[in-house]
């Protein structure tokens, strides 16, 4: 009864066949989970930060379908392909079909697999990062993850090509080189921004949580990628701005001022007496000496027009935030007017308004 064949194979081998499938579809969790725990004794070698329980969480499942998928063609590549059921589809076999599917599938768990453990790798090297005080640590590493994600996917490709579908990588490479020199033309921008990401990284002009100010468009940086760079505006905006333009045009990283400038131009009626102005200017000096974060500034009485006398007032600040800065020219602002008012000034006839830089 054992030795009675069914579709080319013994009854003995068909259920040996299905008894193991069966026996790892059951305790694929179960051997998995042990696996990701002897992956963690390895690992834990060279990080001493190393979280067991994020590590396993994150292979588990595809750890368990690369077991159940390798176990499974393992198992029925011993077995002979029922010859009755082997029927031909546009020129390949039924048998081949099948063994193209199964290499796939496996072939792209393995590569899920190798994701998981990038974007692990990348978490321990992000807490790291995080616990220095350099941002550029935590940009780096969100870049690499990317790049190596993309650099496996190419090679997973590559791998389901040769091992599923016998294709020849060597001249395949060969013959996708004129392929690659006319899509590289074609993607020409796209392969620019890729290298102007490499420039942004290694030059570093600016980093993740900066403020910028490039093109028209000012905002604290977001996020790096490899083909352009997330900017969060002063009106909550979430603008991407291809890397190519980031490093070509002139930005101005404002985070790195080592003083903070402000500028307001106040223009006076023609007609107001000098004594007011000269009152006005000391009483804005003795105010701005008032405010702590100001190192330095000037008010002078610096321009006679045709419609108006101009009073500039110019004043520096350390890097300090942004929504304390403009609480200062506020307050600068307000002052100005209330000292306007107190000695009977009119602003010009022209009607310019009090602007700040």
């Amino acid at each position: 009864m054992w030795e009675k064949v069914f579709f080319g194979n013994t009854l003995q081998d068909w259920l040996w066949s299905i008894g193991v499938i069966l026996f790892v579809l059951l305790l694929n969790r179960v051997i998995s989970r042990y696996v990701a725990k002897l992956l963690c004794r390895l690992l834990k070698r060279q990080w001493k930060d190393f979280d067991q329980n994020r590590f396993v969480d994150l292979v588990i499942n595809p750890l368990a379908i690369f077991l159940v998928t390798t176990v499974s063609i393992v198992t029925l590549y011993r077995l002979n392909f029922p010859q009755q059921i082997n029927i031909g589809i546009y020129k390949y076999s039924l048998q081949k079909i099948v063994h193209a599917i199964a290499t796939t599938i496996q072939v792209v768990v393995f590569i899920w697999l190798l994701l998981r453990i990038i974007d692990f790798i990348a978490d321990v090297l992000h807490r790291r990062a995080d616990a220095t005080p350099d941002q550029s640590d935590n940009q780096l590493v969100l870049f690499f993850k990317d790049f190596f994600k993309v650099i496996i996917g190419i090679v997973g490709v590559l791998m389901v090509l040769h091992f599923a579908f016998n294709y020849n990588i060597g001249s395949l490479l060969t013959g996708l080189s004129i392929v690659g020199a006319a899509i590289a033309l074609a993607l020409r921008e796209s392969l620019e921004n890729l290298i102007a990401s490499f420039v942004i990284f290694f030059d570093k002009p600016f980093t993740t949580g900066d403020l910028v100010k490039v093109q028209n468009i000012t905002g604290n940086v977001e996020r790096i990628g490899l083909r352009s760079t997330r900017i969060r505006t002063a009106d909550k905006s979430y603008v991407t701005v291809p890397n190519k333009q980031m490093v070509d045009s002139i930005l101005d990283n404002v985070t790195l001022r080592s003083q903070l400038r402000g500028e307001i131009q106040l223009p006076l009626h023609v007609a107001t007496e000098a004594g007011k102005i000269e009152s006005m200017i000391t009483g804005v000096k003795q105010f701005i000496q008032t405010i702590p974060e100001i190192t330095s500034h000037s008010v002078v009485f610096n321009e006679i027009r045709l419609q108006a006398l101009m009073v500039t007032v110019e004043f520096f600040t350390p890097p300090i935030e942004h929504s304390r800065f403009v609480a200062i020219k506020q307050s600068i602002n307000l002052h100005l007017l209330h000292s306007a008012e107190d000695l009977g000034i009119h602003l010009a006839a022209e009607g310019k308004e009090v602007m700040g830089a």
